[in-house]
């Protein structure tokens, strides 16, 4: 919940400029609801994709308060942010509900961008693979198009706090979710895109983007400049 629409435009503007000719990866950027349109608007003829923060699972109806992937396509969105964990801690948002999400994204023609990840209490209590395992498992349960589905490698305890996960660390997750869609759900894991998510900044990019499993990153408070967040591109696009 960061930028209003004149705050949202001029950070699209810098991050269009920044990123002309890029063409080696993909780039998306996730503004709040009530910038959707206007942010569309500078960034529709760049390659600078746009996503949602969140979506409910039904078209339409006596949902105060939520809003229709549907409304989400006509503004533009390619991508939606699925199950966050700020959804999920503070909103309450169980994986029943992130499954009927995804399901509704796919069937309209977004692409879910699926978090998961543990807390500090079960990062200590080495619970992490038990959790994740969970989370990806409730994910996919009964999907079709299961293959368009993107996660994101999210440890709680690392979002916002400063704290990041070693690469390497980081890596042996991302490879645990690739063998469970290929195992559990006959996905083909060379084509899943993996993104790793938690205090991602300019002077740890390359260190995790260069891990053989880490396909991208869910940037957080470094996307909010537009500096810092070309800087993480920059090092996707180096390893690319």
């Amino acid at each position: 919940m960061n930028k209003n629409n004149n705050e949202s435009v001029d950070l699209a503007r810098r991050i269009v400029l920044n990123t002309q000719g890029i063409k080696k990866v993909d780039v998306v950027i996730c503004p709040p609801f009530t910038s959707l349109a206007p942010v569309f608007s500078v960034i529709k003829d760049s390659n600078v994709k746009l996503a949602a923060q969140n979506m409910y699972y039904e078209d339409s109806g006596a949902y105060t308060g939520e809003i229709s992937g549907k409304f989400l396509k006509i503004l533009g969105c390619e991508y939606v942010v699925i199950g966050h964990s700020e959804r999920r801690k503070l909103f309450n948002e169980t994986d029943i509900d992130v499954n009927k999400k995804i399901k509704k994204a796919i069937e309209i023609g977004l692409t879910p961008i699926v978090c998961v990840g543990e807390t500090l209490e079960e990062r200590e209590n080495g619970e992490t693979e038990k959790v994740v395992k969970k989370e990806i498992e409730g994910a996919l349960q009964d999907q079709t198009g299961k293959e368009k589905i993107i996660f994101a490698y999210e440890p709680i305890w690392a979002i916002g706090t400063g704290k990041t996960a070693q690469p390497e660390d980081a890596n042996k997750i991302h490879n645990l979710i690739r063998n469970i869609v290929k195992t559990d759900f006959k996905i083909d894991e060379t084509a899943v895109r993996i993104l790793y998510g938690g205090s991602v900044k300019p002077s740890n990019a390359e260190a995790l983007l260069s891990q053989p499993d880490i396909d991208g990153s869910l940037v957080g408070g470094a996307s909010l400049d537009a500096k810092s967040f070309t800087e993480i591109i920059k090092a996707a696009v180096s390893l690319a």
